[in-house]
């Protein structure tokens, strides 16, 4: 049995990468992962990887959409537990060397997992799947920027609802309607809307306060295209703004630009942070900054490569990263800025067209 064309590739290379831990097994339980490898969206599934070809166990929810979905695999139903299938069927046997992810793997599974099959060795081989999923190809690419698009339009329209005494979780519900109806599949997270103080908050959801004069406004949102999502934060100011305000803004649209312009392949993750931070740290706001520049998206918000002090990784072209510099400062509130780009040889592509001119509103 072999799979499609469409994902041939992506186990092709997934067997290369096993080669290392002497497997040619891969059990897969990240239903991210498993929509990348084989194309099934269901809710409810393991797939198991093997040099012969692939599996997919699922519920009888899925019988229909997973053989629509996941063509070339053979698609195994149960109206039961999925490792108890995988054990009724003997698809997996004492002697073979099983790898898994063991950031995507929760315990209690894998307790199961064990007690199920004594006889199997479990071998844990990091984020292969999405390290391969790190390049995308020009289909995927086209879908970002689909979802992209939807952002980028959503956000030109909802500058005019925001004013004071609006609520910062109807800002969200407006962004998450206006969305759907461009042909969005939904939200790719929940989003964020941080006003005054709270816009200090990096991940400050939507809540109940209302908008004020002189707030900061940090809106942070993203859609799901076929799976794919974009991920597009800007900052704006309503009222008269503050001179600290304008002060930050301007830095935190300085690091972001230079940092935009440092990423191409080759060139090294963390050294993309590098340059983004030394800008604000100069600037004398470095305590401020307090995360990552950005990190990889795809079919999931979060994901390889991070440009970040720690990371490892060496930029390729086809990985699509957020660029997100920001400064928040308790107490008073925060500028963030975000793009998704894509890298190639030279220049990286901005996929989001939003304008990132200061709006006093």
């Amino acid at each position: 049995m072999s799979t499609t064309p469409f994902f041939i590739h992506r186990i092709q290379k997934l067997h290369q990468r096993l080669e290392t831990f002497k497997s040619e097994t891969m059990l897969v339980t990240s239903l991210p992962q498993l929509q990348y490898l084989s194309g099934f969206t269901g809710s409810n599934g393991i797939g198991i990887v093997l040099r012969s070809g692939a599996i997919l166990v699922t519920d009888y929810r899925y019988a229909s959409q997973a053989r629509d979905q996941a063509k070339g695999w053979d698609v195994v139903i149960t109206t039961g537990d999925l490792i108890d299938e995988l054990k009724k069927k003997k698809i997996l046997r004492s002697g073979m060397r099983v790898a898994f992810d063991e950031n995507t793997l929760v315990y209690s599974r894998f307790a199961k997992l064990r007690q199920n099959f004594p006889g199997v060795k479990f071998i844990p081989v990091g984020m292969v799947i999405e390290e391969i999923a790190a390049v995308k190809d020009d289909d995927e690419i086209s879908k970002i920027r689909k979802a992209t698009e939807i952002s980028d339009k959503v956000f030109a329209e909802i500058l005019s609802f925001l004013k004071p005494g609006v609520r910062e979780a109807d800002i969200a519900a407006e962004i998450t309607y206006r969305q759907r109806r461009y042909g969005a599949d939904g939200d790719a997270f929940d989003t964020i809307i941080a006003s005054g103080v709270r816009s200090a908050l990096p991940h400050g959801k939507a809540s109940a306060k209302l908008l004020e004069n002189g707030d900061l406004v940090t809106i942070d949102f993203g859609c799901t295209v076929s799976g794919y999502v974009s991920d597009i934060t800007r900052t704006v100011i309503i009222g008269k703004a503050k001179p600290e305000a304008k002060k930050i803004y301007a830095i935190v649209l300085e690091a972001q630009q230079r940092a935009i312009d440092a990423v191409r392949a080759g060139v090294k993750a963390r050294a993309v942070d590098g340059v983004a931070r030394a800008i604000i740290q100069k600037k004398g706001y470095g305590k401020y900054f307090r995360h990552s520049l950005g990190h990889g998206i795809g079919l999931m918000v979060h994901e390889q490569p991070r440009l970040a002090r720690q990371s490892r990784a060496i930029l390729e072209p086809g990985n699509v990263v957020t660029v997100e510099p920001g400064i928040y400062i308790p107490g008073f509130g925060g500028v963030r800025i975000e793009d998704d780009v894509v890298v190639t040889g030279g220049y990286c592509t901005i996929l989001t067209t939003s304008p990132k001119e200061l709006f006093i509103l």
